[in-house]
């Protein structure tokens, strides 16, 4: 009844399959070129207001947990859920079959199948070849007749669930992906050091989330290069709950806390304000009046190196476009990280849209990352101020990324059942042989073949080495 069932044979068929696979490579190709999850201010300078609102609202800039993307997973575990049931049927019937019904006419019509002659009785024979199949097949029956006897043996029936492993894998995979979609949250908070909270705020929707436990930094250690670019940041933080602590670890970036099923991650840091505490003075740290960039053209390699005042546009060479150069910060941050003091500028390209830049004083080859076709630089820093300094009694926050997904033991199930199944669909396979005993008048004629559903090359040498076996028992 189910393949009268329209509905049924669409949600069977190999051709949605092949169409919901497709659009989920395609639309993953724009969650790939198009960045996910940033500044709503960066996604209005690249695209401007009105295709950033087409955008926002059909959901690409957090694509994967869109309602048309997950919509599509759910029609592609629905599709294999169905399409495994389909065929499920007929292959149960073949795999669970206690009592078979063997055809020897389908291995003696084989055209790989051996045949010889021997003076000896079919009941003789069958004495010399039934523990020889015996010993490589888990499944061996004898059956006698007068005119002779068939000796059948098979091994790897469950092999062919293999495919359906494989496809309960993918099912575990889409299910947990959608359950940490709708279930989860990925959030993020800053916490003094010595302070605590329970309190985080979702990424994306800006929602805030309250916790069952708090979250305390104890103590916050930044070690930084000679540089002045970090090394290394670590966070000593304890769970509390109802004033006792339950848990206490320091964490580094990758290496996170976890509790109850939420973990917490190294995200970022910074420094608080100064609270009635003199700020420590470095030399010639205040804005200029003018500074000295480097301009690199990516394409030639060409470094040329001008005066920026503030408000002037300044043209880069080889047509690369104009630069201004807007402020100065004494304590400018990037996506929520203290970068130290920075100016900060409009480059307008001869090709595209006005960006911002920010150059950092501390990092000379931060522009590097942005990928523009220049490469912008201060050049007129001296050294003395990238030494890193960490006057006493300054006060840094940690940046904790905090996450929760209830999918992903379904997914690492999923995984583990997805090697299972290609190990079994590829390396397993259901082998049969057949030995076909006929009493002549004088002599019997002996036929034998061995099928198995893949691997087919392979056969050859088992069939080789059953044939030199049987040749050795008589």
């Amino acid at each position: 009844m189910k393949n009268a069932n329209p509905l049924w044979k669409f949600f069977c068929s190999v051709t949605l399959t092949i169409v919901l696979l497709l659009s989920l490579a395609l639309t993953s190709i724009i969650g790939t070129v198009i960045p996910q999850n940033e500044n709503p201010d960066a996604y209005l300078h690249a695209y401007g207001a009105f295709r950033y609102q087409l955008l926002s609202t059909l959901g690409i800039f957090d694509m994967y947990h869109s309602w048309w993307f997950q919509g599509l997973l759910l029609l592609l575990t629905v599709n294999i859920v169905v399409c495994s049931i389909d065929r499920l049927s007929g292959s149960w019937r073949l795999i669970f079959n206690r009592h078979p019904k063997v055809r020897p006419e389908r291995f003696t019509r084989r055209s790989d199948a051996r045949t010889f002659t021997d003076k000896r009785d079919a009941g003789e024979l069958v004495k010399r070849f039934e523990p020889l199949i015996a010993r490589r097949y888990r499944h061996c029956r004898v059956t006698r007749s007068d005119d002779g006897a068939v000796i059948y043996g098979e091994k790897g029936r469950l092999s062919r669930l293999g495919v359906y492993v494989v496809h309960l894998s993918v099912i575990f995979l889409l299910v947990g992906g959608l359950v940490g979609s709708f279930f989860g949250f990925e959030g993020y908070v800053n916490i003094p050091e010595g302070e605590a909270t329970d309190v985080i705020r979702i990424r994306n929707t800006g929602q805030i989330h309250r916790l069952d436990f708090q979250i305390r930094c104890d103590d916050f250690n930044l070690t930084l290069y000679e540089t002045g670019a970090p090394k290394e940041y670590r966070s000593s933080l304890s769970i509390l709950d109802g004033g006792k602590t339950l848990k206490q670890k320091d964490i580094i970036v990758n290496d996170p806390l976890r509790f109850r099923g939420i973990n917490i991650f190294q995200s970022s840091y910074g420094k608080l304000p100064p609270e009635k505490m003199p700020r420590p003075v470095v030399p010639d740290s205040g804005p200029a009046d003018a500074y000295s960039l480097s301009f690199t053209s990516r394409a030639s390699g060409m470094s040329y190196t001008l005066t920026a005042r503030v408000g002037e546009p300044v043209t880069i060479p080889e047509g690369l476009g104009k630069f201004v150069f807007m402020s100065y910060e004494a304590d400018a941050a990037f996506r929520e990280m203290d970068v130290g003091a920075a100016l900060k500028g409009l480059l307008t390209p001869a090709t595209g849209e006005t960006v911002e830049i920010l150059l950092p004083l501390k990092f000379a080859n931060f522009d590097k990352m942005r990928g523009g076709d220049v490469i912008i630089a201060v050049a007129n820093q001296p050294q003395e101020k990238f030494v890193p300094q960490q006057p006493a009694g300054e006060r840094y926050y940690t940046g904790l990324q905090v996450t929760r997904d209830p999918g992903v033991w379904l997914v690492y199930t999923g995984f583990i059942l997805m090697l299972a199944g290609c190990f079994v669909t590829f390396y397993l396979s259901h082998q049969q042989v057949c030995i076909v005993i006929e009493q002549l008048r004088n002599n019997s004629r002996v036929t034998f073949a061995v099928t198995a559903n893949r691997n087919k090359l392979a056969m050859k040498n088992t069939t080789e080495k059953i044939y030199t076996a049987m040749t050795e028992a008589l």
